[in-house]
């Protein structure tokens, strides 16, 4: 049986919304630019229910937890018809880089708010600082994790927008075995991934 830490709840507590309102920004952002895929399916909203994905939501990080104390995985993606946009080329990498975008003023907007409670009242558990700590952080490793540039992750979208429409047949190919690539990094190269968010993390601490 896994019992998970006084830190470890909070984390969570702060994560799971926070993968939410990075899966609805996605179809705020279509819905915008003229596709109402999303909102016609339910997706925005705020009901977490609607984004639960039975695997990957919930068995394989309940998997994960238990056997590695590391935790990998998703929400239901939210449906975007490109075709739909008013500039579908340009308005899907804004629609992809809407939920990584979303995560970073989350953990900007923790980051300042964390830096008032604490000149207040130092952070405890159970505390509104405490909150907004794991809050940023959740969101920090939420938006770098996002942005690597590895289907079916949302920075992938930067390299698809840039690539030679020659170039596309071959990517097609290779782009059916993406989630299986992006499963061994997160299982075997667990130090590729600490690079990444060691980083981002950084970068954060600056504004704490």
């Amino acid at each position: 049986m896994v019992h998970l830490t006084h830190e470890q709840l909070v984390f969570f507590a702060m994560l799971f919304p926070s993968i939410i309102l990075h899966e609805i920004s996605h179809g705020w952002v279509a819905n915008a630019f003229g596709d109402d895929t999303a909102k016609r399916a339910g997706r925005l909203t705020l009901n977490p229910i609607a984004h639960i994905d039975p695997f990957g939501t919930i068995i394989l990080p309940a998997i994960l937890i238990a056997t590695t104390g590391r935790a990998f995985g998703y929400a239901k993606p939210v449906p975007v018809n490109p075709r739909n946009l008013h500039d579908p080329r340009n308005q899907s990498l804004i629609v992809s880089l809407a939920g990584p975008g979303l995560n970073i003023a989350l953990a900007v907007g923790a980051a300042f708010a964390l830096r008032q409670v604490v000149a207040q009242v130092p952070v405890r558990p159970w505390s509104l600082g405490d909150f907004l700590l794991n809050l940023g952080y959740a969101n920090v490793l939420l938006a770098a994790f996002n942005l690597i540039p590895l289907p079916p992750l949302d920075g992938s979208a930067i390299v698809e927008r840039l690539m030679p429409e020659s170039w596309w047949p071959g990517y097609l190919r290779i782009r059916q075995y993406s989630m299986g690539a992006l499963l061994i990094v997160v299982l075997l190269l667990p130090s590729v991934l600490n690079r990444v968010f060691n980083w981002a993390l950084n970068l954060w601490a600056h504004l704490l």
